[in-house]
């Protein structure tokens, strides 16, 4: 064991970046088919992790929510529904950084070719009165699940930047702004001290959230396109009337800015069924 002294390098032990894992989410899949006697079926080539539930809680509600038969993970539900004439696939309540990656890594070895994540995320640079999206284009990673697929030195993890150049206009008529910029993921919310907000301000990041840095990370190693959104709901609750998301609990403006990347992204999905890869495949 190493000495207290040391205890902090632990995280970063026996990092080979270049080395695969013996185990694979293909793997704990094939046995959880076989425990649950499941066929092996793929998943909606666009898939959304809802961390907050609330889209999959409205889908549900207004019935156009379908549970997926064929998904065999532990931990979570699949849904499917429809959303500008496709089927996207919604996994709800994959909160934070690591449950976040997880659920990622299953998506993509059952067939997911494109993945969205939206979570609600505390206002540190204003752009506006919340609720607004921002678009993260890097975030900052103050989590432990990045370290475990990129390198400690990057401080950032980021939208790949053929997906960031395919987005540029891609929310130009969402009814609700979405900027782009950084943010800070953080994997303890319940110490966003005021030394530390201040630093991300310092920094100019526009929203503290749970999972961007890790699932940038794991789509840089494993060559995924992923893309994440910030939904800026609150102010942290330092103000009365805190966490107002709007219509729905903010489902109907979160599913607009899903469909405006799916959109923008269908062309270069288009091509990668024709054998060339999306960029981040």
């Amino acid at each position: 064991m190493p000495d207290d002294h040391d205890a902090e390098t632990t995280l970063l032990r026996q990092k080979d970046y270049e080395q695969p894992s013996a185990f694979t989410p293909e793997n704990l899949l094939r046995e959880a088919r076989r425990q649950k006697a499941l066929s092996e079926k793929s998943v909606p080539e666009v898939c959304l992790l809802d961390p907050d539930g609330d889209i999959v809680r409205h889908l549900k509600a207004t019935g156009a929510a379908r549970r997926n038969p064929h998904w065999p993970g532990y931990h979570t539900t699949l849904y499917d529904f429809d959303l500008d004439g496709r089927t996207v696939g919604v996994v709800g309540c994959a909160v934070g950084a690591s449950f976040a990656v997880l659920v990622a890594e299953q998506l993509f070895a059952s067939g997911c070719r494109l993945l969205v994540s939206v979570t609600s995320s505390g206002q540190i640079v204003p752009q506006g009165a919340p609720p607004y999206f921002v678009l993260i284009e890097k975030a900052l990673r103050d989590e432990g699940t990045s370290r475990h697929y990129r390198p400690p030195a990057e401080d950032y993890a980021r939208l790949r930047p053929a997906l960031r150049e395919s987005l540029r206009e891609a929310f130009d008529d969402c009814p609700q702004p979405v900027h782009p910029g950084a943010v800070w993921t953080t994997d303890a919310p319940f110490r966003e001290t005021e030394a530390a907000i201040a630093a991300a301000e310092q920094a100019g990041l526009l929203a503290v959230e749970m999972e961007a840095a890790a699932l940038y990370a794991f789509a840089e190693a494993r060559e995924r396109p992923v893309v994440c959104l910030a939904h800026v709901t609150n102010q942290m609750a330092t103000v009365e009337g805190d966490f107002e998301k709007g219509e729905a609990d903010g489902s109907h403006a979160a599913l607009r800015v899903v469909a405006a990347v799916a959109h923008a992204l269908a062309p270069l999905e288009a091509s990668s069924r024709n054998g060339s890869p999306l960029p981040g495949e």
